[in-house]
């Protein structure tokens, strides 16, 4: 019993004794690892950090005699109720108080200059539209001349807080730096064309209100100011997501004001000769801007169908109104072509390619089910992404900007592959500049059983089935956006690593490829990242053949095959010839077990 006890006890030991050496031989592995790459990380996926929470603020010790928890707050802070939540908020005024003026302003990018620059362009279109319209009809009378004048002096307080308060901070750029100084950006604008304009645009020419009345031609110089205008056409175009609507909608603006300035022009000439005086003027009924703006689109869109003029003053009259009507009525027509030619220019090139494509299978007669898919693809590759082609767009801009764009559109799917988990952080850039978007249509094959990897994907927006099973058709998993498969085979030496199973789109599916070569071509400059990637494949080949090496398949080249589990009524005979120290066929048996289990050990 002593000696059984006793190969039991070291039997333990030496269990326990493997395993430390196991545990050992990992952590020797994972700092060699740590040596190669400081940044090397396990092949597991890391688990994303939740957002650190603020340490919570101690409670305040409430004052004997004080009120409760559930009581009201005090008078000092400030609540704002919503549905059913409370939200603490600080006073307007203490806000508005706190509040700093930023001492420069980007031009390109604050969404706040856009802003100020809606109001400077508003109140030019206060002048422009009008101005003419005061001067010509009778509306401004001496019963609402102060509300003329007060919303004439509030635009003209808009333009003096732009020359004092914004052209004066904004950045300008010089010898390739951004000039941020409160000197030189007051400098550069007191030099620019713009000061220049914006100060005769605020001529004080209302002095002459006191002599001669309130004339709205003396306001006139307020219309220059119209290099406001088309910087805030340029800024908002660049911020706006179809900016051609914009565009067509400004292009009619400029039709609009052409017959608005016309209807004034009208308008004056029948007061000149005399309103009624022939046939040809504004006989003074009605209402005189829509009778009179009726007439300008009649003269400028050349419809005809107007009275003939009398007076020489008329006929001259006419003749440039024909004349101005015809050159501006072809400008805007043009204008508007090319707005609407350069909002449909991704479209023609979209129907262009199709129409070459489809007139190519009709001459080689390509069968009608392969040109149904043919045209489901271009249909939906140019609704999902806009273009045919990403590459096209961003072989435009220099590399720096297609990296940024890579990174923001597919860093944080590649990042979390196990396989590039550790690797150089410039190697991924350079490998995302690398990858391919592809569409797939429903059921297409992605790849095939049997067939060579080269190529590993990412699932951008869709979803893939790998499928399996005798029959090859059973659904083994479905994969999801930002799923990736096909990784280990950029690494396979020789070629070996062939398909192990078929993988068909389950609906639309836009994959990113990123191909061998070109991960080849990437690792040439980065030999400690191709090393940490090898072993890393080498690991993740050895646990998915690990299972069917447990198993013991017909491959299986093992010295001493598995036994099957020995019988408990056969133990115990063999414990019992043991302790009574027979010779028999027993313990003969007994001794051959012994020695098998020193030739598997």
């Amino acid at each position: 019993r002593i000696g059984s006890a006793t190969s039991l006890s070291s039997a333990i030991i030496n269990t326990r004794l493997q395993e430390l050496v196991k545990l050992f031989k990992e952590r020797t592995e994972k700092v060699k690892e740590k040596l190669i790459d400081p940044d090397a990380t396990s092949d597991d996926e890391s688990p994303v950090a939740s957002p650190a929470k603020p340490a919570p603020a101690a409670a305040p010790v409430p004052p004997p005699g004080g009120e409760g928890e559930g009581d009201k707050p005090s008078g000092d802070d400030h609540y704002c109720e919503m549905l059913c939540c409370t939200f603490k908020y600080r006073p307007w005024l203490d806000r508005l108080k706190s509040y700093q003026f930023p001492s420069s302003i980007d031009p390109l990018t604050n969404l706040m200059y856009v802003l100020w620059l809606f109001f400077v362009v508003l109140a030019w279109n206060w002048n422009c539209w009008l101005i003419p319209v005061r001067w010509a009809f009778p509306y401004q009378t001496p019963a609402n001349i102060h509300c003329w004048l007060l919303v004439d002096y509030l635009c003209d307080l808009i333009y003096l807080l732009d020359i004092l308060v914004f052209q004066t901070r904004l950045q300008f750029v010089q010898g390739g730096d951004i000039i941020a100084d409160k000197k030189a950006m007051k400098e550069n604008y007191l030099r620019s064309q713009r000061f220049k304009m914006d100060v005769l645009c605020l001529l004080p020419l209302d002095f002459f209100y006191f002599k001669i009345g309130v004339n709205p031609l003396l306001r006139f110089p307020r219309c220059l100011k119209y290099m406001a205008f088309f910087e805030f056409n340029n800024r908002l175009e660049a911020i706006l997501t179809k900016a051609y609507i914009y565009r067509v909608i400004r292009t009619t603006a400029y039709l609009l004001y052409s017959l608005h300035v016309n209807s004034c022009l009208y308008y004056w000439a029948s007061a000149y000769e005399g309103l009624g005086s022939t046939t040809w003027v504004y006989d003074g009924e009605g209402n005189s801007y829509i009778r009179c703006y009726y007439w300008a689109v009649k003269t400028l869109i050349t419809i005809g169908g107007l009275p003939d003029p009398k007076t020489l003053f008329e006929i001259v009259f006419q003749l440039l109104n024909y004349f101005t009507g015809v050159f501006a009525f072809s400008v805007m027509i043009g204008q508007m072509r090319d707005v609407v030619g350069a909002a449909t220019a991704g479209q023609t090139y979209y129907r262009s390619c199709m129409d070459s494509t489809i007139k190519y299978m009709n001459f080689y007669k390509i069968p009608k089910t392969v040109q149904n898919r043919v045209k489901t693809w271009y249909e939906y590759t140019w609704h999902s992404q806009g273009m045919l082609d990403e590459s096209e767009l961003l072989v435009q801009l220099p590399d720096k900007m297609r990296l940024d764009i890579a990174i923001d559109v597919n860093y944080n799917i590649v990042s979390k592959v196990a396989l590039f988990q550790g690797c150089d952080r410039q190697m991924i850039f350079d490998m995302l500049k690398r990858l391919r978007s592809v569409v797939y249509l429903p059921n297409d094959y992605v790849c095939k059983k049997g067939e060579i990897g080269r190529e590993m994907y990412i699932i951008q927006a869709g979803q893939v089935q790998v499928l399996g099973g005798p029959d090859g058709k059973s659904v083994l998993v479905t994969l999801k956006a930002g799923s990736v498969f096909g990784e280990i085979s950029l690494l396979a030496a020789g070629g070996g690593n062939r398909r192990t199973a078929n993988v068909i789109a389950h609906g639309f599916a836009n994959l990113f490829i990123l191909e061998k070569k070109d991960l080849n071509e990437i690792l040439v400059h980065y030999p400690e990242s191709q090393k940490l990637l090898r072993k890393k494949a080498k690991k993740m080949l050895k646990s998915n053949n690990k299972p069917k090496d447990e198993k013991g398949g017909p491959g299986d080249s093992l010295i001493i095959p598995p036994k099957a589990e020995t019988p408990k009524l056969f133990k115990a005979a063999l414990a019992a010839t043991g302790r009574m120290g027979g010779k028999g066929p027993l313990a003969r048996l007994r001794w051959r077990l012994k020695e098998l289990k020193a030739m598997q050990a």
